[in-house]
């Protein structure tokens, strides 16, 4: 694990010159004015997860979900209001998340330590590197400034948000809108190795480029897209981050319609074989990935975008 980081970190400081690019965002942000808040993310995702594994797989796609729609800014913890009845978390592909409990938890007992000074965002993020981790993924630090958007819309969640029906083509167009390049979704897809997915995802279970035993065994589950039911994602290890989704594929044993997508396609298959062969790399990769996703459209100190550090990470700060 040491080993990853070590490459890892190395591989960001050569890209940005050995330094962040802004003081208001950095590895340590809170080493000065909160200094235990991510050991404290830490503690709540951990004592979450011993409780009930499927948090970390929630929390991990909450973070991609919220860098999609209008940045890594926290919009997608905001709840309905009378201004704003219809805000991201209430938008059809984000009904499914879970999670917000943790991210609440952490918040209440951050505002305790230090009010007022770590953003909903960084906590998000803070909490879906710890959610890979708790699963026996690598570890890695984190950069944290971020601060928390006041805008939540659900029409910009079904706009920006990839679907479960996705092929290899529409996921490439996605994430290059948002500056995230083919390697970069491969690599991030594989965050499937843990969690589940609704019938409604993945029923009735498609009947070409597919294992037939596994579309059996899928079936039997989800006869239909209105059974109320989950299925594994990665049924060989579901709460292990391991590179299990990735020899899932070249066997035909995609659960989604965007999993299977990637091994059918000649601009990602390749990158599919990759993966399921080399862990370790893929790993490394993840990191990069995922730290690269958690600058999107970013909200700083400084900045003329009206974000703010929420008191409570469900609604905006009233204004004075």
């Amino acid at each position: 694990m040491l080993q990853i980081y070590l490459l890892v970190a190395a591989r960001v400081a050569a890209s940005d010159g050995g330094s962040s690019s802004s003081s208001s965002f950095k590895f340590g942000f809170y080493d000065e004015s909160c200094p235990d808040a991510e050991k404290i993310v830490t503690s709540v995702v951990q004592a979450h997860f011993r409780s009930n594994p499927g948090i970390a797989p929630g929390v991990l796609r909450m973070h991609f979900h919220d860098c999609f729609v209008e940045g890594c800014d926290g919009s997608v913890l905001l709840d309905p209001t009378t201004s704003n009845p219809n805000p991201e978390k209430t938008a059809f592909p984000n009904l499914s998340l879970r999670g917000f409990e943790v991210i609440d938890e952490a918040k209440r007992k951050l505002e305790a330590a230090c009010p007022g000074i770590v953003s909903c965002a960084d906590i998000l993020a803070f909490a879906a590197r710890d959610s890979v981790q708790v699963t026996s993924g690598p570890c890695y630090q984190v950069k944290s400034g971020r601060r928390d958007g006041r805008v939540s819309l659900a029409s910009e969640a079904l706009t920006n948000i990839p679907r479960p029906q996705f092929d290899a083509s529409d996921l490439i167009q996605s994430f290059a809108a948002k500056g995230l390049s083919v390697e970069d979704m491969v690599t991030l897809s594989g965050a499937h190795t843990i969690g589940r997915s609704h019938c409604s995802n993945c029923a009735p279970i498609r009947t070409n480029d597919i294992d037939a035993s596994f579309a059996k065994s899928v079936s039997e589950v989800c006869p239909t897209a209105s059974v109320n039911n989950t299925v594994f994602l990665d049924g060989n290890s579901p709460n292990y981050f391991d590179n299990s989704y990735f020899k899932n594929l070249p066997a035909k044993k995609g659960l989604l319609v965007s999993d299977e997508s990637l091994s059918l396609d000649s601009r990602t298959s390749n990158l599919v074989l990759n993966n399921a062969n080399d862990a370790d790399t893929w790993k490394k990769e993840f990191v990069t990935a995922i730290m690269k996703m958690g600058t999107i459209d970013l909200k700083l100190a400084g900045n003329s975008d009206g974000s703010e550090i929420r008191k409570s990470c469900r609604q905006i700060n009233p204004q004075s």
